[in-house]
């Protein structure tokens, strides 16, 4: 049996995650299968019932994939209720290089990673520099709270 994975991250505003999580996974808007204008064309399609689909849902990709087909596939649900805790999943951005290579080389990579993120919305939460340990990572949140890391 075949197996794919899709991450799936609760939101007020799909659109807003999927240019985030594009600029920062270098990831691309899926677009609709079968040739279909929108993605709510595709859903009404497959039978999906219009008091199923609410407004604006489909309308604007939501969901973004690895343009290399390598990394899993993200759906920006789009939930009424807010995000009130941590998350108990989180995604990591390994830009590092690994422990393989220098940590004042890891830390530059992720500074700079964390630069570009905060343009585009993020915010960072914690720096986790441990030196004596040669290990440096920044946890941020995207722009609706969602938590992450830049290793």
């Amino acid at each position: 049996m075949e197996m794919t994975l899709q991450v799936t991250i609760d939101c007020a505003d799909p659109q807003r995650l999927v240019a985030f999580w594009c600029e920062a996974l270098g990831y691309v808007p899926e677009p609709p299968p079968g040739g279909h204008a929108s993605w709510r064309d595709y859903w009404a399609d497959m039978g999906v019932p219009e008091e199923e689909l609410t407004d604006g849902a489909g309308e604007t990709p939501e969901s973004v994939v690895d343009p290399e087909g390598r990394g899993p596939r993200l759906w920006f649900q789009q939930v009424p209720e807010p995000k009130t805790a941590k998350n108990r999943v989180h995604l990591d951005l390994k830009v590092g290089g690994g422990r393989d290579v220098p940590v004042a080389i890891r830390t530059q990579r992720v500074t700079s990673t964390v630069e570009r993120l905060t343009k585009a919305g993020a915010t960072v939460l914690r720096i986790m520099d441990e030196p004596a340990m040669e290990y440096y990572a920044v946890v941020l949140q995207d722009p609706e709270g969602n938590e992450f890391c830049v290793v």
